[in-house]
């Protein structure tokens, strides 16, 4: 008599779906809440925006034209993409860095994204205004540049590092809103190569002054731009010119030396809250509690 073999009987009956406890929904929620800002952040780090491109006139390509025109044709060349022979150059002279890491650049946007730290930001950049325009107009430096790096550097900066007791332990190189070095005050002729520890102490403390700290910004722009052959006699427009735009990204990259810097900049450049602020008047928004 051949063996035969059952299966045990279910231990569920059929049609019959579990019950879902509360705390499973609840946790289920919270992850979904939790990942889509993260899958955002990471899309957006590997993703970068083309600038200043502009699409061929309209009627440039002939009708009776056998062949379609390229999809690139008549499309400016993206001012932040360097050549390999630009960033050796600039290396040799000025010297730089490569790109910042991934997880940095994703945590910078995590940054941004936060609206409590960047109405702060904005509030330290308001309070700089008269400064920003003034010394931009007598160098002939596009104010919206500086604005630009003040925004980033003070969106960006660590808890503490701009106080008298951090500077003068030295555990920080750059000072002030704009994270200037005592090297960039020696090469504007305002700091001797020489100089005792006393007068390096009192030029670390005057980085610690915001409206010095912005003029010295400015003079740096100024100085990088006669050494690069720069137009000195106007400010560069990013908006009207492809090579103003090359040189405000250039100008970008050697203040921070990574490479993802001036297409960040570029794009805060173009922020129109920012750029309200410093042409215009910024308008805050008033609680709906008041």
């Amino acid at each position: 008599m051949p063996l035969r073999f059952r299966l045990p009987p279910p231990k569920w009956r059929p049609g019959i779906r579990p019950a879902t406890r509360p705390w499973q929904l609840l946790a289920l929620a919270s992850l979904v809440l939790v990942s889509a800002p993260l899958v955002r952040l990471t899309l957006n780090a590997f993703y970068r925006p083309v600038l200043f491109r502009e699409a061929p006139a309209i009627g440039s390509t002939p009708v009776d034209s056998p062949q379609l025109a390229s999809p690139t044709e008549g499309l400016r060349p993206d001012p932040i993409d360097f050549s390999t022979e630009e960033l050796r150059a600039l290396n040799r002279r000025f010297g730089v860095h490569g790109p910042q890491p991934k997880l940095a650049q994703l945590f910078t946007e995590g940054l941004d994204s936060l609206q409590p730290l960047r109405s702060h930001t904005l509030d330290s950049i308001e309070a700089l205004r008269p400064v920003i325009l003034a010394e931009s107009r007598r160098q002939n430096i596009n104010p919206m540049l500086v604005a630009a790096v003040l925004f980033d550097e003070l969106q960006h900066a660590k808890p503490g590092e701009n106080t008298p007791l951090a500077v003068q332990s030295g555990l920080f190189n750059t000072h002030g809103p704009a994270q200037l070095s005592l090297g960039e005050m020696v090469k504007q002729g305002l700091l001797s190569p020489d100089a005792t520890e006393a007068e390096l102490d009192q030029a670390r403390l005057e980085l610690l002054d915001p409206e010095r700290n912005v003029a010295l910004l400015v003079g740096a722009f100024a100085r990088l731009s006669k050494d690069l052959g720069l137009p000195r006699n106007r400010p560069l427009m990013a908006s009207t010119s492809h090579r103003d735009a090359k040189g405000l990204a250039t100008l970008a990259y050697l203040h921070n030396g990574k490479l993802d810097y001036p297409g960040r900049i570029l794009r805060y450049m173009q922020d129109p809250e920012l750029h309200a602020l410093i042409y215009g008047g910024r308008n805050r928004e008033v609680s709906p509690l008041i």
